[in-house]
């Protein structure tokens, strides 16, 4: 965890390999840096990240010089293992992987409640003993049943520790279980002595150590599964089979099978198999699993589905159009495994700590000892405070604290279809001041229609909206296509157009039955030479007062006549921008539309920071200009044609569907096309990052304050060991909490 080799800004050398291993053996986060540092000193490896929390190591190496064989001997020789984790494509490798962690994580909190049981019971008749007995536990048989009682204690219980004390010594390395190990030996081993010499016995202090450790570990398993839940889920919601059309017959086959193109007819209460495109039938469907959106969503030919979701009602036959590690639940797993497995810069310096963190503790403790036996002539109190010390200290919480929060955050995101992909991104969250909302498609549906149709004297509207429509035919500007479509409906086939050019933020412009016709802006009108009369001018400034978009049709050197066109605002968008508001954050509105229009449109959603007339190219230069003045920006948009400003904003806020997740321009995406995702998203980003900073303060704060006041006799080794088992246990359960994040809404 301590040692990262970065290949510098330009990424990783060219013909680089990214290799990930499940990394086997780690107790505590010194262990995570050792293997870490072991990793990022081989030759050829440009990269290595090692996260304790998810138990996964991450190398990118050059495999002309290393591979994976040398790095698993490499990390084998330091007393751990590597384990290659199953590739994303083979989605039903991982999803068994998933379900073989979560066996195993049982038969460890299985194992820890086993060894709880055992030792309560001795354990608290040697405390009894030693504590509150009195004279009766001076007596002979006293002594020796204390020994008897915590001798299986200390042996069995505490045999995982001692196990891998064992084994770190024979490396000559050392991690938390080697403080643990010499601190139990210690006082388990004087306490033998003194039982033939008549001397006081610390049977007491190793058996409650061992007993407070192991139901600390127990805690902590339990804990750290509940942590990884959310990702297990998300693995094994797929489909493991498919009902595919061959032949005109229907194949049961595994899903390993389906291949990009096939036909597979999805019954009522079964799941799609896989992405793909409705061919025949019409249904409503579950979408909850990848947007968190309850209601279903119909269905018809045409219509996009995802793989894992619900069929709830009628057949569908569906082709296959994404398999494997294209599907858009294939791809929320690898955004959430890559966020999982990133570090936040506050997670570094947490890291070199660890890195030396056993050795100083093992020195403080050999001078703690030392001192009090030789400066104050008090050989046993320097024992206990030496054990005391081993004992206090805790790696664990250290190397917890911040992946522990990224993964419980990460996966909550998921749940409730919010893509947390850079963990930069937590610590982003914190500084934005203003949040730019794309208008359309974002805050509108995105669904223009044609409103009014305004003729200048002497022109036949029906053959102005004719003439409008036959040159926006070609257009993919939403606005033409609205205009289009209505003409169609209004009077039927429209007539052929050539030279047709779009004028991209102007207008269109073609020749319509041996007649060039311009359809655009008034400024595109003008600059052609066409006149743009005072009446028509009139209407088109009152449709824009009113919210409309209006576009001014001409040939033969006049302005013909205005169509106005409205895109319907979002139902919640009103409220999410008081809510945006109401977090402290400056909300301002990017459009191409016109300045009247922009306000107008504004105004109903409560936005009074309006950046309108922008063309789609300048956009980027929009957002730097606010960067510039101090304003550190998210830009909320769709991720494909607002791509440029969502790289150039802080923070990039995509909105997408949960058949399109793999927006790459964006820092957060959100599955839901929801503007209430936006805020979720800001907050939930803000609450992880926060619950990192109370996990690295407690962390930090506990072995500050720790340590000195068992060194100075302050702190029983018992209480210390209480102290260390809560400590790596209070930074997941306060990480957990954000598991409930969202539900009051």
């Amino acid at each position: 965890m301590s040692t990262t080799v970065t290949p510098g800004p330009s990424g990783p050398p060219e013909g680089s390999v990214p290799l990930e291993f499940e990394a086997e053996g780690m107790t505590c986060g010194s262990c995570a840096a050792r293997i870490q540092r072991t990793l990022a000193k081989q030759q050829g490896v440009s990269e290595a990240e090692v996260n304790y929390a998810t138990g996964r190591a991450q190398v990118t190496i050059d495999p002309a010089a290393i591979d994976a064989e040398a790095l698993q001997a490499a990390i084998d020789r330091l007393g751990y293992r590597l384990e290659p984790v199953p590739d994303a494509a083979d989605a039903g490798a991982q999803a068994a992987e998933a379900h073989d962690d979560e066996d195993a994580e049982q038969r460890a909190q299985r194992a820890w409640l086993v060894r709880v049981l055992v030792s309560a019971p001795p354990t608290l008749v040697v405390l009894w003993l030693a504590m509150f007995a009195g004279e009766l536990g001076e007596q002979p048989w006293a002594r020796w049943t204390q020994f008897a009682l915590a001798t299986p204690v200390q042996f069995y219980v505490g045999w995982p520790f001692l196990a891998e004390m064992a084994r770190r010594a024979r490396r000559f390395t050392a991690n938390m279980d080697t403080l643990i190990g010499i601190g139990t030996l210690a006082a388990y081993g004087y306490s033998v002595v003194a039982l033939f010499t008549g001397g006081f016995l610390y049977f007491e202090v190793a058996a409650a150590i061992v007993a407070l450790l192991a139901l600390g570990r127990y805690f902590e398993a339990r804990a750290k599964s509940r942590a990884g839940h959310a990702l297990r889920a998300l693995l094994e919601l797929g489909a493991k089979q498919a009902r595919v059309l061959r032949d005109g017959e229907e194949h049961l086959v595994d899903i390993g099978e389906v291949v990009a193109g096939d036909l597979l007819r999805v019954r009522p209460g079964e799941k799609i198999p896989t992405d793909g495109e409705v061919v025949d039938g019409a249904s409503s469907v579950d979408e909850s699993m990848l947007t968190g959106e309850s209601m279903p969503v119909d269905k018809a030919v045409g219509d996009r589905v995802a793989g894992a979701t619900v069929n709830t009602s009628g057949v569908l036959t569906v082709q296959a159009t994404a398999v494997g590690a294209d599907t858009a639940l294939a791809q929320i797993v690898r955004l959430v495994q890559d966020a999982q497995r990133g570090k936040a810069p506050v997670q570094r310096l947490a890291d070199r700590i660890s890195a030396v963190f056993v050795p100083v503790v093992i020195g403080i403790a050999v001078a703690t000892f030392l001192a009090w036996w030789l400066l104050a002539g008090e050989p046993l109190t320097g024992l206990t405070t030496g054990v005391a010390v081993l004992i206090i200290a805790c790696p664990c919480a250290l190397g917890l604290a911040t992946p522990i929060a990224i993964m419980v955050g990460t996966g909550r995101g998921a749940e409730l279809g919010v893509l947390i992909k850079r963990i930069e991104t937590l610590e982003q969250t914190r500084h934005i001041t203003t949040v730019v909302f794309d208008k359309t498609g974002t805050l509108t549906r995105g669904e223009m229609a044609l409103t009014d149709v305004v003729a200048a004297e002497g022109v036949d509207e029906a053959d102005l909206l004719r003439r409008a429509g036959a040159v926006e035919a070609d257009s993919e500007h939403p606005i033409g296509q609205a205009i289009a479509t209505e003409a169609r409906q209004r009077c039927g086939q429209l007539p052929a157009v050539e030279g047709f050019e779009a004028l991209a933020g102007n207008g269109v412009r073609a020749e319509v039955e041996a007649t060039r016709v311009w359809v655009g802006r008034r400024s595109l009108l003008e600059a052609q030479g066409l006149g743009v009369g005072e009446p028509l001018a009139a209407a088109a400034a009152e449709l824009e007062a009113n919210g409309r978009t209006a576009v001014l049709v001409g040939w033969d050197g006049v302005a013909r006549g205005v169509l106005a066109v409205a895109d319907q605002l979002k139902d919640e968008a009103a409220e999410v921008v008081g809510r945006l508001q109401a977090m402290g954050l400056d909300v301002a509105m990017l459009t191409g539309d016109n300045r009247r229009t922009a306000d107008a449109i504004a105004a109903r959603v409560g936005i009074d920071r309006v950046l309108a007339e922008v063309f789609p190219a300048d956009k980027r230069g929009e957002i730097e200009r606010l960067q510039a003045a101090g304003e550190v920006v998210a830009m909320v948009g769709d991720g494909v044609n607002d791509a440029p400003a969502l790289v150039q904003a802080d923070l990039g806020i995509a909105i997408g569907t949960g058949t399109d997740v793999a927006i790459e321009s964006s820092d957060l995406t959100l599955l839901r096309g929801d503007l209430a995702g936006v805020p979720l998203a800001i907050e939930l980003s803000r609450r992880t990052y926060r619950t990192i900073l109370q996990n690295l303060g407690w962390a930090f704060g506990y072995n500050v304050a720790a340590i000195p006041l068992a060194a100075v006799g302050l702190l029983n080794p018992m209480i210390a060991g209480g102290a260390m088992a809560f400590s790596s246990v209070s930074v997941v359960l306060n990480a957990l909490r954000l598991r409930r994040f969202g539900t009051a809404a």
